[in-house]
């Protein structure tokens, strides 16, 4: 059997030269494995949070820049095969082909730095800063959690180091590309018990937590970069 993945790649003013890439994935999980009853563990993620809240923020993104142009080159990327699993094989496919094809340092083409939206939208939000990228991406946590500062929003950005976790960030890192990951990993509560079930659903997201999120990253954005 085969299965056909699409990333799709938006470039906003592809001419210039210092480009910011903004990612998140947009498949959901085909499996509810964390379902507390076994009966529902075979039914798919609907993804509200997990799959559709970074989406739904690089879209609304989208929107803002076509009315007003951004001042650097931004390419919006929509990963797929991020959540297919079980095993971390079958895990970021879409993020990795994208970092094998990563354009050359010098081309023109390749972004400055990358920031990943996953799991933005829950409605007690906390992004404290995601291991991996505080150890490979620690110039552009500073960047994105000053500028959160900067809007009042330190309490939902603290500056403290959180867990670290595997997500599409990670190729990109290892392509040599400095990519953070803006994640809340407790989707729910403390045990993130939304997470990986049928419970991932839009009564579960937040829409001010995805405008805190997007506020963020649009400040960035015209802001420079």
């Amino acid at each position: 059997d085969s299965l056909t993945l699409v990333n799709v790649l938006a470039r906003y003013r592809p001419e210039a030269k210092r480009r910011l890439l903004l990612l998140a994935h947009w498949d959901t999980r085909p499996r509810s494995d964390r379902a507390q009853d076994p009966a529902e563990r075979e039914l798919p993620v609907p993804g509200a949070n997990d799959g559709g809240s970074g989406t739904a923020v690089l879209l609304e993104l989208a929107r803002i820049m076509s009315d007003a142009p951004p001042p650097l080159g931004i390419d919006l990327l929509f990963v797929d095969g991020e959540d297919y699993g079980p095993e971390a094989v079958d895990m970021f496919i879409g993020a990795r082909r994208y970092a094998d094809r990563l354009p050359l340092p010098g081309s023109g083409r390749r972004p400055i730095y990358g920031i990943l939206l996953d799991m933005v939208g829950d409605a007690d939000p906390s992004f404290p800063v995601e291991g991996y990228s505080a150890q490979h991406a620690l110039p552009v946590v500073q960047k994105v959690w000053r500028t959160a500062a900067g809007l009042g929003y330190s309490n939902f950005f603290p500056e403290s180091v959180g867990l670290r976790l595997s997500d599409d960030h990670i190729p990109l890192i290892e392509a040599g590309l400095q990519t953070v990951d803006i994640i809340d990993f407790t989707y729910g509560g403390s045990d993130n018990i939304y997470w990986h079930t049928p419970e991932d659903v839009p009564s579960h997201v937040s829409a001010s937590t995805l405008e805190i999120v997007g506020e963020v990253i649009t400040e960035l954005i015209y802001s420079g970069g």
